[in-house]
């Protein structure tokens, strides 16, 4: 009896892959074993950078919470723990938003923990 190959389910497989890797330059679209080593490092980089995203926002928020703060003479560290002294929950994508966009706000949020 001769050996059965899923040929269908081959060849979906294929295709998912290489929908994935479409836009890329060259044969990194259309040729099906460097278009799976694009795609499977494209999904690592992915699943990384999802978790590095949320550190760079932490930091890219201190930065302009400390920038806020330094116009009201005060530093980020001796901000932020007058602000958990006073128990004020506001988090620091809250305060970032506040300090860069509605400065009188942040002015009051400063006054309030001083």
């Amino acid at each position: 009896m001769p050996r059965s190959v899923n040929a269908v389910a081959s060849r979906a497989r294929r295709k998912k892959v290489l929908k994935l890797a479409k836009g890329n330059f060259g044969s990194r679209s259309n040729v099906w074993t460097v278009a799976k080593n694009t795609v499977e490092k494209g999904l690592t980089y992915a699943y990384r950078d999802r978790r590095n995203k949320k550190r760079t926002f932490r930091s890219l928020w201190i930065q302009r919470i400390n920038a806020g703060a330094r116009q009201h003479g005060m530093t980020y560290s001796q901000f932020m723990g007058k602000v958990h002294a006073k128990g004020v929950s506001l988090n620091r994508k809250v305060l970032a938003d506040l300090a860069m966009n509605h400065p009188q706000a942040f002015a009051k949020v400063v006054d309030t923990v001083k």
